[in-house]
């Protein structure tokens, strides 16, 4: 989570000094989460055959190498292997996501709804180490901005290498070893995955677009570094702090309440950032975002565990992350050219309609069925 939001502070700006091409800034953010969708799975289909613990650990050597590479990157100007150091970084990320999957593994049915919240919960965390790092460390190294920010995630990752050996994680059965699963296509159909899928997915988009472009947004209309850190802060504090009762939330309202709740949420960020460029509707817009994002994260999650056996989650759990964060991967490479080529108020107008469409379903079936019509997995 930390690096998550580190590279959101840091990696357009980088980007934006050494690309040639300015429009490309957010590239280097965008291959990040494609990292994250691309290990997906991958490291669900290693940590079957492995253990979530060994498989969490060959992540963090992963991004140790990102982070190294990173430093190199900027200071030899390269912007293609900051890139490439930005994507290791995002496989890290794709093996982390991985963590709330565990949560729910070791948590009882009744429960698995707050499990993923209070996993989510720790992010807040990382809303204050991330952007505060960066600002903290921007200048280490005279000549070469954010290097020392890379710097300083060495040092967390070698912590959270040496955490996972204290940490007793149940070993994957024989049966999830060798699984026997239905074909991947019957679990598609039923309409909770597909729900499930979209709320993530579309719940990411919007943040990737909107967060991605904020600090480029910021920066053209003369705010300082400061002021967009404290903006990106405060917006994954939001994305976060929420977790501590959004599965509680769930539990009382229902999942496609809370989805929904999340779509308004989204909508009303938009509309806030369409009406100008001042300090305090970047900040209030960005931590309606961050709420919105994480009530549609976990529903979506939360309801996703409902369509799969035991011996299916590992297929997917990838298959669902690869979805969730290629989208986001699309909406955080689309920010540079939108924000670029239409501007900051035509660019939130771009994530609008795919969530009114979302609603607009979710509404349906509340109108038509009530329930979401599941098929059964056992």
């Amino acid at each position: 989570g930390t690096s998550a939001s580190l590279t959101v502070s840091a990696a357009a700006l980088v980007g934006q000094r050494i690309a040639e091409n300015p429009a490309w800034a957010t590239l280097p953010l965008s291959l990040n989460l494609l990292g994250t969708m691309s290990s997906g799975i991958p490291a669900s289909l290693l940590m079957q055959r492995i253990g979530r613990r060994n498989g969490f650990r060959i992540g963090t050597v992963v991004g140790l190498l990102g982070a190294l590479l990173n430093i190199y990157a900027i200071q030899s100007e390269s912007f293609t292997l900051f890139c490439l150091g930005s994507y290791l970084i995002g496989c890290l990320l794709g093996f982390g996501q991985l963590y709330r999957f565990a949560a729910i593994e070791v948590t009882p049915e009744e429960h698995k709804a707050r499990a993923v919240s209070l996993v989510l919960f720790g992010g807040i965390f990382s809303g204050i180490l991330g952007p505060g790092i960066a600002f903290l460390t921007k200048d280490w190294v005279e000549g070469a901005p954010f290097m020392g920010s890379y710097q300083s995630l060495i040092g967390l990752y070698i912590l959270v290498f040496l955490l996972l050996q204290l940490v007793d994680l149940p070993k994957p059965t024989a049966s999830e070893q060798h699984p026997r699963t239905r074909p991947f296509w019957e679990i598609m159909r039923q309409t909770s995955w597909k729900i499930s899928v979209l709320s993530a997915a579309l719940g990411y988009v919007a943040m990737a677009l909107i967060m991605t472009a904020t600090p480029l947004s910021m920066q053209a209309h003369q705010h300082s570094f400061s002021a967009s850190a404290f903006v990106i802060q405060w917006h994954v504090i939001a994305m976060f702090l929420p977790s501590f009762f959004t599965g509680n939330l769930i539990q009382r309202f229902g999942g496609k309440n809370i989805m929904l709740m999340g779509i308004g949420l989204n909508l009303l960020c938009i509309l806030i950032n369409t009406q100008g460029q001042f300090f305090l509707s970047y900040w209030s817009a960005l931590i309606l975002l961050g709420v919105g994002w994480n009530f549609m994260f976990i529903a979506g999650t939360t309801l996703l565990t409902e369509t799969y056996r035991p011996e299916e989650k590992a297929l997917v759990q990838g298959v669902n992350d690869v979805l969730v964060f290629g989208s986001a991967a699309s909406g955080s490479l689309l920010a540079g050219i939108l924000q670029n080529q239409i501007g900051w108020e035509s660019l939130n107008m771009v994530a609008a309609p795919p969530l009114l469409l979302l609603a607009g379903w979710l509404l349906w079936l509340k109108r038509n069925r009530g329930v979401l019509i599941q098929q059964p997995i056992h």
